[in-house]
């Protein structure tokens, strides 16, 4: 059998390349397939790796603008020609289910989100952009939902890494998704012997992440938070920040550990997929206080690993800090290693290689349409009764 996984692109390293990774190891021999690739950027394990990428990687400066070429997308993505495979594995953010596929083999979506900049973002992504993408996204978003949703009917089975995809899966795409949460290599973390007094927010400094909810209510309350992370907010977020926070771009993966393994709690303040960020937290020990939306609800126990806030402001925030510090000398780090152990990667692969099993058995056991059809041809032909 021969096996193709189709990723949206890879310039980078975040979560859904690691759920990539996985996959590879699943699938040794499969070759992939993007829209652009940065080698440099990647890990060993993928830049190792047969990749194929779309004619988008011809284009100017395709690499760093690639988002730019987005309406281009779905035509890169039929012109690839995938006729010598036999599974097909799409791994969707950006634009990668669209490909077409023989009849005969078997097409299965793993959703890490529809793309949230044509749907439930479009608002706040064309606000947060330039000019000229203001201009241009009215222009291409209408047509490029239409083909997102009518593109979807091309895979016979979509699992989503959250339930909170699923249902969006379900409104955009109107398909039924199974969910199967992503893997988080939780071996990796640990607890550390002591706990200092500075909270954490990790992640990428943009908008839809709401960091700028955290450095206010901390500068409002003095306490102290470490932010790790970088991008286009940074600026913004160094000027309103008072004495008690402190900014670090980046961190290798062991002061990484350590940063998590050793603050007061991990603020999550987005409302995100899955968010891998709370588990690897949890697997270090420690805590998470969370927005009480999106995918943290399926991975942080309230009461036991974490709390929950519904107003994502800063006084909102602010209430929860309150709480959490009255309930911190309940919590068990035992209970945040156990949860996060839930989400190990060989959970993540038996689920997937049963979904996968059972896909290809539906599709072999399923008949074609002309042998659904020869019956009903065979009576057509018979002679009349008299």
């Amino acid at each position: 059998m021969r096996v193709a996984i189709i990723h949206y692109w890879l310039v980078q390293m975040r979560g859904g390349e690691r759920v990539l990774e996985h996959l590879c190891d699943m699938y040794p021999d499969a070759d992939i397939f993007t829209h652009v690739v940065n080698r440099a950027k990647l890990s060993p394990k993928l830049a190792a790796r047969r990749i194929h990428t779309s004619w988008i990687s011809r284009l100017p400066f395709a690499t760093r603008h690639y988002q730019k070429y987005l309406p281009l997308m779905p035509a890169a993505l039929e012109a690839l020609d995938l006729s010598a495979y036999d599974l097909v594995i799409s791994c969707e953010a950006g634009p990668a289910k669209g490909i077409i596929t023989r009849p005969d083999a078997v097409h299965v979506t793993y959703c890490h989100s529809p793309m949230r900049y044509i749907w439930d973002q479009y608002h706040q992504y064309r606000r947060e952009s330039g000019m000229g993408a203001r201009l241009m996204m009215p222009l291409f978003a209408p047509a490029l939902r239409q083909w997102d949703m009518a593109s979807a009917a091309r895979s016979d089975r979509i699992l989503a890494n959250s339930a909170y995809v699923a249902a969006r899966v379900r409104k955009f795409w109107g398909r039924e998704a199974q969910v199967v949460h992503p893997p988080v290599d939780t071996a990796l973390f640990a607890p550390a012997d002591e706990v200092g007094e500075d909270y954490l927010w990790a992640g990428q400094l943009i908008p839809y992440k709401l960091p700028d909810v955290a450095v206010a209510a901390f500068t409002a309350s003095g306490r102290r938070l470490h932010v790790v992370g970088t991008g286009p907010m940074l600026p913004r977020l160094k000027a309103m920040a008072g004495p008690s926070i402190r900014f670090t771009e980046r961190l290798d993966f062991n002061a990484l550990r350590a940063a998590y393994a050793g603050c007061k709690a991990l603020i999550f303040t987005a409302e995100e997929d899955f968010g891998m960020i709370p588990v690897e937290v949890m697997a270090s020990g420690r805590p998470v206080i969370a927005y009480g939306r999106g995918g943290a609800l399926e991975s942080v126990i309230e009461d036991r690993t974490g709390l929950f806030y519904h107003d994502n402001s800063p006084d909102g925030l602010l209430d929860a800090l309150d709480r959490f510090e009255d309930w911190l000398p309940d919590f068990d780090p035992s209970d945040a290693l156990s949860r996060a152990a839930d989400f190990a990667p060989a959970r993540f692969r038996a689920a997937i290689a049963s979904h996968i099993d059972a896909a290809l058995t539906r599709h072999e056991a399923k008949p074609a349409p002309w042998q659904a059809l020869a019956p009903a041809m065979a009576l057509q032909n018979q002679p009349a009764l008299t």
